[in-house]
């Protein structure tokens, strides 16, 4: 009855997330109170509020910092938490990002499969459930706005509204996730004013709004020459033998005498698998690092990165490459920052559930001791979730995918973050599918329609499942 329902919905649900999708919910800075994260994500809330009234369902607005969506009655509630944010679009899409153009049975568009289209699947799976079968819990679906980021809108609503009883995200993989790597986010600092009367000095630096938790695809820095000291064709020619030397990708661009340009470029993906990626911030912080250090200018920074830090993702020169059932370490460098005479790196590490986060900071600080100038601060950090796989909540979620698939597959450990890890007894549950290539972040994310149908098939099991806890 289930899968015949959503058939019927199939070309409403198709429209939806494409309808979804093409609102530009990245963040941005906002003077209205109650639109916190900028208007194009309260857009994106609105629509979704106005999709879940219209098929029948209870609906709030929570001071636009989140929102949900709920059907049914009783006293226990069943959570199913996803966001409608997106991380900025990046370029060289095939197709634009925000168009969720058709081809090929995909959806493409950034916030695909994270989360929109999750989302419309949970939503209409809701829909199925409401309107084909009779629950005696309450299912809500919680809308998070500003997961991407520090997660305000989940903090901001667990402070002001009810949370679930049992739950789940569908924002991440399928059969089912039982464990979550920690997640620190750190940088490590320099005050650059002692080498502003250099030969050559820093003068800007651009990520072009690259997210933290992202490989970067592109960083340029601006370098200002004395060429009173240094010839500017000279300077350049070196450039150009070290750029030769490591292969890397960097274009050079003469500003005029004195000012020259580098752009590096890389490959995006999402900091849990930064392996998949190509980090144009590292590899523009080696070739600076190697130019200075030819004119004999020493940056302690740039120097601890390369020693320490170059083009590892698993932090080895930092001994800090732990590993456990829930995989490796990884560390990827997503931020890199030049203003007020400030010069930052950015890093985003995720962390094996087993593995204190103070034995990884301690490293740092091991390493960055020997440098006078350089200083590593943390800035956040989430704790790693973990649930047995013997749990009836993971073994339930598990045993609905593989029944609903005929497959015969295990809970699995990732190194994403989600909002389950928000939540007691809270799982994320698809919609990634086993085999699929992980488009989360990438240029041309997509959702497959067919999988997009049966993960709402998958969603209306799931609710049913639960509402028999």
């Amino acid at each position: 009855m289930i899968k015949q329902y959503i058939e019927k919905y199939k070309e409403e649900i198709i429209q939806k997330t494409q309808e979804l999708i093409q609102i530009p919910s990245v963040i941005s800075s906002s003077d209205n109170p109650l639109q916190p994260f900028g208007k194009s994500i309260n857009d994106a809330l609105e629509y979704t509020l106005k999709l879940g009234e219209s098929l029948g369902f209870r609906t709030k607005n929570i001071d636009g910092y989140c929102g949900y969506i709920e059907f049914g009655e009783g006293k226990e509630l069943i959570g199913i938490i996803g966001h409608l944010d997106v991380v900025p679009e990046g370029d060289n899409w095939t197709y634009p990002p925000f168009s969720a153009t058709i081809a090929d049975n995909k959806i493409y568009g950034r916030g695909a499969i994270d989360d929109k289209g999750p989302v419309i699947s949970s939503l209409y799976a809701m829909k199925a459930v409401a309107d084909t079968c009779q629950i005696h819990k309450r299912v809500r679906l919680i809308l998070g706005l500003n997961e991407e980021n520090d997660w305000k809108c989940i903090n901001y609503y667990k402070k002001h509204e009810e949370s679930p009883s049992i739950a789940f995200s569908p924002d991440a993989d399928f059969p089912c996730i039982y464990s979550e790597k920690a997640i620190l986010t750190s940088y490590l600092k320099m005050d650059y004013s002692p080498l502003l009367k250099q030969d050559i000095i820093i003068k800007d630096i651009n990520t072009y709004g690259n997210a933290i938790n992202v490989v970067p695809k592109i960083c340029s820095i601006v370098l200002n020459i004395n060429s009173t000291k240094i010839a500017m064709q000279d300077f350049i020619e070196n450039l150009r033998n070290i750029i030769k030397n490591t292969g890397f990708e960097i274009d050079l661009y003469k500003i005029d005498e004195e000012n020259l340009k580098l752009t590096s470029y890389g490959t995006p993906s999402h900091a849990a698998h930064p392996e998949l990626g190509v980090n144009a911030i590292s590899r523009l912080i080696i070739i600076v690092t190697k130019i200075f250090n030819h004119y004999g200018i020493s940056i302690e920074l740039f120097d601890f990165f390369t020693k320490y830090i170059n083009t590892q993702y698993h932090g080895e020169n930092l001994e800090i490459d732990f590993e456990d059932e829930s995989g490796k370490l990884t560390l990827n460098v997503g931020d890199f920052y030049f203003k007020n005479n400030s010069l930052q790196i950015g890093l985003n590490l995720r962390i094996p559930i087993t593995i204190n986060m103070i034995e990884v900071g301690s490293s740092f600080i091991k390493h960055t001791s020997s440098y006078l100038n350089v200083d590593f601060d943390t800035i956040s950090y989430k704790p790693a979730l973990y649930i047995p796989k013997e749990n009836k909540l993971v073994k339930t979620l598990c045993d609905i995918y593989n029944q609903e698939t005929n497959s015969n597959l295990e809970p699995i450990a990732i190194g994403g973050a989600t909002y389950a890890r928000a939540f007691d007894n809270c799982v994320s549950f698809g919609c990634n599918f086993p085999g699929d290539k992980d488009m989360c972040h990438q240029t041309d994310e997509f959702i497959n329609i067919d999988k997009l149908l049966l993960s709402c098939q998958i969603y209306a099991k799931a609710i049913l499942a639960l509402n028999d806890f």
